[in-house]
């Protein structure tokens, strides 16, 4: 007898979700313990003085755990998630969220059907009523976007309870879902596709409805990152066992916009994994909102999350396409990898001028840091001021500045501001701490590189100055262009009305006005006509790459809830197969059953003779044998199956079902390329053109992996034959 081959498409990979053609697979760059910890440096003068990639601690370091919500009881019944009865600051904001969001959804089917009965009616009288009506309705909701907008404003609420001041950083709100039933669907189709008793896996059902419960209140630590990513990974399973790809079950997932509060309801699970991938990218923006930027810890932390986030921004702008929500279209998805850039970029440059101090003085002020240092961190600010220059300019287009709050604007082009104050500041620390003679030919020539050419007649035609009179007159000139800079920033701040109540970007602002005001009363020359003269502009550049993190899906593998089915590759939505049929082969003493196998899980029938016990029964080539006796064999091995073939003795009884979309006894060369087709559309405003709803060319919409393959292959030409 021949040594059993294993069955190429059974169930190798089925609790692996990192494969090309797996539903989580892990994308380009993905993972998070590959990298080694680059430190920046405690001494300033051992920075690099080339550019180098930036990279955070390890990912068992990078999230603290002392958040409001994780010191909470845990509550009897609710697997996971945060609490919802316990009031705290952050829980009280997401209720608010979802309470706008139900007011939201309610006031856009009454207008709705107000405009129905608009178009519908001929009465001159009722159409007068009705418009009125809509003038309301349109009032109304133009309110509780305003109030959803204060919201997303609240930034504040997720910044860290430091002591010392520091400017705000931007977090996301979580999107809003509603709870699906997903009981009597999956047991019906469980009993129709793969005929079997729903019951069975009432648990299972349970078990996965208990996770999707949780994950709509996730911790804000590790443990709601790491729910985030379970759930996601459960519906690789889901979505293979429960949705065909030619019919739908009546499932609706319905996510409310996180910006705007409209919702959208779909069909398609690629949806329902886009919003929770946004979840654990707005989850990010929080842990990184919330560090402690007064150390170097905190900053590394921060620095990580928000460097995470845009890592899976970017994955779902890479892979979905066709958002129903406007936080999930292109235009919005690449300003909020800019602004996390910019924001990871920031306390970049914070941990730089923290390190750049003396450990052993708190209180130093800028002026004794050597002058390379001071010119590092005046390109290091500069650079900061141009990804926040081109945050301004993605966030102001028109595609996205009517669906963000004007804060967000307002406080990106004001930190552009306060960024190009601090790079003229230290650029004029270093210039006027030291004599000319104290610079070397390496400073002098980082001078040279830093200053751009004069851009207009009233700059300084100064950029590497050729003795201490000009020396002191380009740090004047930029001490005043750092004041100009820095009261300009005040004055956007006082523009505005949610950041006018910011009570710590206030005190940074008026901190650096204080400092760049006493220096520049030092060094004061009121006979240099000079003075009004502005400073040549500072170049940005940075000696440290800050690379992003995708989404590392294999650091939160999951079990298949639904193993009993069968595996996957094999027992999904998107294949058929007969009914089980039992076949009972009753032999003599000297008469074989008359057929050979081959495979493991499942064992695959490769041959029956004809004429034989096999063949009268009615047992066919290709044949799955799912069970064996009362004993379920899908995830058999090939060794087991035979050994329970040989136990029966002279009485057989199989339980075989026939796949009726491919012989698996032949190589298969095609590659399975189908995306989820969306078969919903958003409630309350017209399909945009690129929809399914709206569009009239057939697209596969919301694909979420486009090189995604099965795991096809042939069997090896050795079987097992039972004669």
């Amino acid at each position: 007898m021949s040594t059993a081959s294993s069955l190429a498409s059974g169930a190798s990979g089925v609790n692996s979700l990192s494969s090309g053609g797996g539903g989580a697979g892990s994308g380009p760059g993905s993972g998070t313990g590959s990298g080694c910890r680059v430190d920046v440096g405690a001494d300033p003068r051992t920075w690099p003085r080339r550019q180098r990639a930036y990279r955070p601690p390890p990912p068992d370091t990078i999230i603290c755990s002392d958040d409001e919500d994780a010191d909470l009881p845990p509550l009897r019944g609710f697997v996971r998630g945060s609490d919802p009865r316990v009031a705290t600051c952050r829980g009280k904001l997401q209720n608010k969220r979802s309470r706008l969001n139900q007011e939201i959804n309610k006031e856009l089917r009454l207008r709705a059907g107000a405009e129905n009965l608009f178009k519908a009616t001929t009465n001159r009288k009722l159409r007068e009523t009705v418009a009125l009506e809509l003038s309301f309705v349109n009032s109304n909701l133009q309110l509780l976007k305003e109030q959803l907008a204060e919201l997303n404003s609240s930034v504040e609420l997720y910044q860290n309870e430091s002591a010392e001041p520091a400017t705000p950083m931007i977090p996301l709100g979580l999107k809003e879902t509603k709870e699906i039933d997903f009981r009597e669907p999956f047991k019906d189709f469980i009993l129709e596709h793969y005929s079997e008793d729903g019951g069975r896996y009432e648990n299972a059902i349970s078990e996965f409805m208990d996770i999707r419960q949780a994950m709509r209140t996730p911790l804000r630590d590790k443990s709601g990152v790491a729910l985030l990513f379970q759930y996601y990974s459960q519906l690789y399973f889901v979505e293979r066992r429960f949705f065909p790809p030619d019919r739908s079950l009546g499932i609706y997932f319905e996510w409310y916009d996180s910006l705007t509060g409209v919702p959208s309801c779909q069909r398609t699970v690629a949806f329902e994994k886009a919003c929770v991938l946004f979840n654990i990218g707005a989850l990010y923006t929080q842990l990184g909102a919330r560090q402690d930027r007064q150390t170097a810890r905190g900053l590394d932390q921060a620095v990580d999350s928000f460097l995470r986030a845009a890592g899976t921004f970017t994955y779902i702008c890479d892979n979905f396409t066709n958002a129903p929500s406007m936080d999930l279209g292109p235009h919005m998805l690449q300003m909020l990898v800019q602004l996390m850039l910019a924001q990871a970029r920031e306390c970049l440059f914070e941990k730089l001028e923290l390190q750049s101090r003396d450990p052993c003085d708190e209180d130093q002020i800028d002026d004794t840091r050597d002058i390379d240092v001071s010119l590092d961190l005046a390109q290091e600010s500069a650079q900061v001021a141009d990804v926040y220059g081109l945050v301004h300019d993605l966030i102001s287009a028109s595609a996205v500045k009517d669906y963000v709050p004007f804060s967000w604007v307002a406080l990106a082009r004001l930190k552009r501001e306060y960024y190009t104050s601090l790079a003229h500041f230290h650029c004029a620390n270093g210039l006027l701490a030291r004599p000319l003679a104290h610079l070397d030919e390496r400073t002098k020539e980082a001078l040279q590189f830093m200053h751009g050419e004069p851009d207009v007649r009233t700059q300084l035609d100064i950029r590497v100055p050729a003795d201490d009179g000009e020396r002191k007159l380009l740090g004047r000139a930029h001490l005043r262009a750092a004041l100009l800079c820095v009261e300009e920033s005040q004055r956007q701040q006082r523009m505005c009305r949610e950041l006018r109540d910011k009570l710590a970007l206030q005190a940074v602002l008026r901190r650096t006005h204080d400092r760049a005001m006493d220096a520049y009363a030092v060094h004061e020359d009121e006979e240099e006509f000079r003075e009004l003269l502005d400073p040549p502009r500072i170049l940005a550049s940075t000696k440290f790459q800050l690379s992003l993190t995708s989404p590392d899906f294999s650091q939160f593998r999951v079990e298949d809830p639904f193993r009993s089915l069968g595996p996957v590759a094999i027992f999904s939505a998107r294949h058929h197969w007969t009914a089980p049929r039992q076949v009972t082969l009753q032999r003599a003493d000297d008469e074989g059953f008359g057929f050979s196998v081959r495979g493991d899980a499942p064992v695959i029938v490769a041959a029956v003779d004809n004429g034989s016990l096999a063949d009268f029964g009615g047992m066919k080539e290709g044949d799955f044998i799912v069970s064996i006796g009362d004993k379920d064999v899908k995830w058999a091995a090939h060794e087991q199956v035979v050994k329970l073939i040989k136990e029966a003795g002279d009485s057989l009884t199989l339980k075989l079902v026939t796949p009726m979309d491919r012989n698996y006894l032949k190589a298969s060369n095609k590659n399975s390329n189908k995306g989820s087709v969306s078969a919903g559309s958003s409630s309350g405003e017209p399909s945009p053109a690129c929809s399914v709803a709206g569009s009239t060319t057939k697209k596969l919409t919301w694909n979420p992996f486009r090189k995604q393959r099965e795991r096809d292959s042939g069997f090896e030409a050795s079987n097992v034959i039972l004669r």
